[in-house]
């Protein structure tokens, strides 16, 4: 017997009519009134006397309905039991490490969720480069992190996040480029750029150069914050994302994106063959459910 037609039933019993039962349950009265039937024609017993609208329990009715609250009582009590036991589990830090990026506001949506459902838990968020991050992962430092492709993921558990990043030149609003809807091959030919120290960062602008005569590359740096006076004093430009130039002063400085776009995704890693934490395997989880 499904304990979802012995709770159309007990409903049914309680409210007195179908109609008042199918409000309380979210359904039509002929879902209520067929689920009544099926229950009847298995147990082969007449379970309501109808008069009019109004249904009378049957003395089997009676039985039944003594007996289905006992079931559904004692139900939803081992349902609580492990609700508290998993909430009794959740507790401690949780340890992000995150790049600059459009996803870090997707980091921000399954703390809130997770940290809603069990205020225990707290979280320490470490912000750096890919090499940072990932160099904090490999000695446990943090316990999941969220990096920017290109990522060598063969060490690691991942999972691919979709929002794309794009790819791009942030530079003062006076530079000549600034005038441009896109930035091609052809323009960055000897231009002072300032770029990520990632090695496969410097792979992909090669890639994306594709022959073309390169830039000048005048600095690296890691995080955007260091930058932005460097570009607004036209000392060069920098490669990066438009996620990460929403807060500059865009009376100063704009972003232009390359032509033909230059695209990436942002994953979520995680050590391979370690054991998780119930903490960090139900962060992994809310991510999986979410995107998969």
């Amino acid at each position: 017997m499904e304990l979802r037609l012995l709770e159309y039933f007990w409903t049914v019993a309680d409210a007195g009519t179908v109609s008042e039962a199918a409000r309380r349950l979210h359904v039509t009265q002929p879902t209520v009134s067929r689920q009544i039937q099926a229950l009847e024609d298995e147990l082969d017993t007449q379970l309501f006397d109808r008069e009019h609208n109004h249904l009378t329990l049957t003395e089997a009715g009676v039985f039944l309905r003594s007996r289905a609250e006992e079931i559904l009582s004692l139900t939803q009590q081992t349902e609580r039991a492990f609700t508290d036991r998993q909430r009794a589990v959740m507790t401690g830090n949780l340890r992000i490490g995150c790049v600059e990026a459009d996803n870090s506001a997707t980091m921000a949506m399954m703390l809130e969720e997770m940290t809603a459902e069990y205020p225990e838990v707290t979280f320490t968020i470490t912000t750096g480069d890919g090499d940072i991050i990932a160099d904090q992962l490999d000695k446990g430092l943090v316990d999941v992190a969220i990096l920017i492709d290109p990522v060598d993921t063969a060490k690691y558990e991942s999972l691919r996040l979709p929002r794309v990043e794009r790819w791009g030149l942030l530079m003062s609003t006076e530079a000549f480029l600034a005038e441009r809807d896109a930035v091609t091959p052809a323009d960055l030919g000897g231009l002072p750029l300032i770029t990520s120290q990632r090695p496969a960062v410097q792979t992909m602008l090669d890639e994306w150069l594709d022959g073309a005569v390169p830039p000048h590359i005048i600095g690296h740096y890691n995080l955007n914050f260091n930058v932005v006076p460097l570009v607004e004093r036209q000392v060069g430009m920098a490669l990066g994302i438009a996620g990460v130039t929403r807060d500059v002063d865009h009376s100063k400085l704009k972003f232009v994106p390359l032509s033909p776009a230059l695209t990436t995704h942002c994953v979520l890693v995680w050590r391979r063959n370690r054991v998780l934490t119930p903490l960090v395997a139900d962060y992994i989880r809310r991510f999986r459910e979410a995107f998969n």
